[in-house]
């Protein structure tokens, strides 16, 4: 059976002593009494709430998976999962990070951030649910009406609803301008909507009263394409005046996908027969509302794969310390027994190194964006609030998509760790890899994100914000530069920054000429730009271990942290050359392929 031990220590480590995240609340009045023994104690109760509660669930729920009753189109979840929801809510974490004007605790988004990482680990299929409400709170509480956030968002808050978001149809994905979904305005000023939508993650349960369905759909008079598209609340239950429960509105589940993973997750088709809702936002500018959430569940999914990440990570270094094959290479290691443990084997650590290369470079990079977005909602300073909203726009998609892929490749290295158990469901390796592969798909396809990335955030303004991060790579390299401990953690990074300037602008020259030379890019440079973001952090990193050894620590998690570090920089960045190649090898190869597709 799998294990999970919540990564305190590590977490504590980013966050307390690399980014120094209570200094930075201290700039920020709603935050400025936050201490560490405060945010370490909060995580340490997450962390129980996720390992005890939500993560034994995790096998039995993939095996139940949800069920439709088609006479009543309720669902129901898997057994434990409702209760596992009131213990949730009762344990005020739907709460954590939310506005106290309507019942929120109003904790930093980065303590918010760690909570799910942690539940993503133990459970992610349940995780969604709660998970998708702080999307929909998110855009309520940007682009609602008072009336609106008055019906919706101290419910949304408490836990007691839940949200969603509703954009995929049968014949649209990404390019939502084909959206058919229409809105009919009615004479009380709310509007009936008529369609279908598929791929609904949580659009139908059992574990909350309510839920809230951010649906976007087309007024009878839009123009067409994207400016076309209007925002709608659409609540599973109609809501009176006094904030009571009314009729069941015409939205429902008319059918549960069957998917590769996530299967404690109802994935529903939807379907809107004259349901009632109310706009958000102004007409045919939905998009605006509902990249608010889409944004959030960017970030959300980035930090689905770093749990699971982690959790494969766990239990493969766990299995490949007890597992006993073959003996050792440079000789015989376990005496006492027939055999060494396979951790003894250089390929057995390479792969463990890459998942944990890759978790402890995600949990910082998602915990920067945490501060980021802190800044943006939190901070006196105009100044610092538009900085830190233009350097999580670039590090958005990045986020998305390289942790994403990454943890994708961890998975599935670390079930490889497993041998031929690792294809067998009890031991849980082979969910992690199923539960993994559907972050590259959603919220936008994680090359949708790659050409976000190159084309709106890098090219777009070209490249001022990629250059602003290249100023914190830069100073960086200032710093360390002539301290020799720190040059094989430096060196790439600064080598990789001074190529970067002219790998942008030739890719952005030649997609001038040849727009296809863009999306024939992109793909190998935002995974470039990830690893110059991972490779930042990782000498940040080492500088703060090597730091406190200096001080005299003798805690092993120092070292660790230095191996591991020197592990990323020697196998895992070096990827950057063949990728820049790569993307320098053009359009023509891949569009020049007619008669190869035919």
């Amino acid at each position: 059976m799998p294990v999970y031990n919540p990564p305190l220590r590590d977490m504590q480590f980013v966050m307390h002593e690399v980014l120094q995240v209570t200094e930075t609340f201290r700039e920020m009045p709603a935050h400025a009494e936050i201490d560490v023994d405060t945010i370490n104690a909060v995580l340490e109760e997450a962390g129980k709430f996720a390992s005890q509660v939500i993560f034994p669930l995790n096998i039995s729920g993939d095996t139940e998976g949800c069920k439709l009753d088609p006479k009543t189109h309720e669902v129901t979840t898997p057994k434990g999962f409702k209760e596992a929801y009131k213990q949730y809510i009762e344990g005020g974490w739907a709460a954590l990070s939310s506005d106290p004007e309507y019942g929120g605790q109003g904790l930093p988004l980065a303590v918010n951030q760690c909570l799910y990482e942690m539940m993503n680990s133990a459970n992610q299929a349940w995780t969604m649910y709660p998970g998708l409400t702080h999307g929909a709170y998110a855009s309520l509480h940007t682009h609602g009406t008072d009336e609106q956030k008055a019906t919706y968002l101290a419910k949304m808050i408490s836990g007691e609803w839940t949200g969603t978001m509703c954009l995929t149809e049968p014949h649209c994905g990404t390019d939502l301008g084909l959206m058919r979904t229409k809105a009919e305005p009615q004479p009380d000023g709310t509007y009936k909507l008529t369609g279908n939508k598929i791929f609904i993650s949580a659009g139908e349960h059992d574990m909350a009263d309510n839920i809230v369905h951010l649906v976007l759909a087309r007024l009878p008079d839009a123009p067409p394409g994207i400016k076309g598209i209007s925002l709608f609340v659409v609540p599973k239950f109609l809501v009176n005046k006094d904030g009571s429960l009314g009729e069941r509105n015409g939205i429902y589940c008319g059918g549960l996908e069957h998917k590769m993973g996530i299967h404690g997750n109802a994935t529903c088709q939807m379907v809107l027969d004259g349901a009632v809702g109310t706009m958000v936002g102004q007409p045919n500018k939905g998009m605006q509302g509902m990249f608010v959430m889409m944004n959030a569940a960017r970030l959300g999914v980035g930090n689905q794969s770093l749990g699971l990440t982690e959790v494969a990570y766990q239990n493969a270094l766990a299995y490949a310390k007890d597992r006993i094959q073959m003996r050792s290479l440079s000789g015989v290691k376990a005496k006492d027994k027939p055999a060494d443990p396979i951790i003894v084997h250089p390929d057995v650590r390479r792969m463990l190194l890459t998942a944990k290369a890759y978790a402890e470079g995600g949990r910082a990079l998602a915990l920067f964006c945490a501060v980021l977005l802190e800044k943006v909602h939190s901070h006196p300073d105009e100044k610092v609030r538009k900085d830190s909203d233009e350097m999580l726009s670039l590090l958005t998609p990045i986020s998305k998509a390289f942790l994403t892929d990454n943890g994708y490749l961890a998975a599935t290295e670390c079930q490889q760790v497993f041998g031929g158990h690792g294809y067998i469901k009890e031991w849980g390796m082979e969910q992690f890899v199923r539960d993994a592969r559907i972050n590259m798909i959603y919220e936008g396809t994680n090359t949708i994100q790659s050409l976000d990335l190159l084309g709106r955030k890098v090219l777009g303004n070209n490249g001022a914000t990629l250059r602003k991060f290249g100023k914190l790579v830069g100073r960086l390299v200032e710093e360390e530069g002539v301290n020799e401990k720190m040059a094989e953690f430096i060196n790439p990074v600064a080598y990789l920054g001074e190529q970067m300037t002219k790998f942008t602008t030739e890719i952005g020259f030649k997609a001038l000429q040849n727009p296809d030379e863009a999306g024939a890019a992109a793909v190998p440079y935002l995974r470039v730009a990830g690893h110059l973001v991972f490779g930042y952090f990782w000498a940040l990193m080492a500088r703060e271990a090597l730091k406190k050894i200096a001080e005299g620590s003798t805690d092993p998690f120092y070292t660790a942290k230095l191996q591991t570090a020197r592990f990323y920089f020697a196998k895992l960045f070096p990827e950057t050359a063949t990728l820049m190649r790569t993307a320098r090898a053009g359009a023509a190869v891949l569009m020049n392929t007619d008669e190869a597709l035919a």
